[in-house]
């Protein structure tokens, strides 16, 4: 499954840079979300909150930290631009399904299997289901009322 999801997001990657009609959708007056104030914070987090103070081990932190947060210049510009269509809906709305389906895992494997404590891991996925969630609302909101999914500016 991950290399699934990793082929699946560097088609995507892909799609966007060189794809005319996928590149030609891009709008970069709207692409206006800093990076460096997820990435920063979430570095910090990861040199102070960690399982072992090793190289290897803050950058799995730093990588959890940062995978919580990354959706939301995504989240940011749909809101923005108000224009969503259903392959990016449906796109957002898996990401999320993805990430809520680890928690289940984790729910099950936390009681089938000794010892399985990781509170990095947990707080990090809550996180970023969290984030997931007020996407979730209006998606289904839109489907059951069959108009056209919009986020509140």
């Amino acid at each position: 499954m991950k290399l699934i999801f990793l082929g699946s997001s560097i088609s995507i990657v892909w799609y966007m840079r060189h794809h005319k009609v996928v590149r030609r959708s891009y709008d970069k007056d709207q692409d206006t979300f800093r990076h460096y104030l997820l990435m920063l914070p979430c570095l910090l987090l990861a040199l102070l909150i960690n399982e072992k103070f090793t190289f290897l081990e803050v950058m799995w932190a730093f990588s959890l930290y940062l995978e919580a947060v990354a959706i939301l210049p995504q989240l940011v510009l749909l809101q923005r631009t108000r224009n969503i269509d259903n392959l990016t809906g449906q796109y957002v709305l898996l990401l999320g399904a993805y990430r809520a389906l680890y928690v289940l895992n984790w729910i099950y494997r936390y009681f089938t299997e000794e010892n399985y404590v990781h509170w990095i891991t947990w707080v990090s996925g809550i996180v970023q289901t969290l984030l997931y969630a007020d996407f979730f609302y209006y998606y289904f909101q839109s489907w059951k009322n069959n108009v056209k999914l919009q986020l509140p500016a």
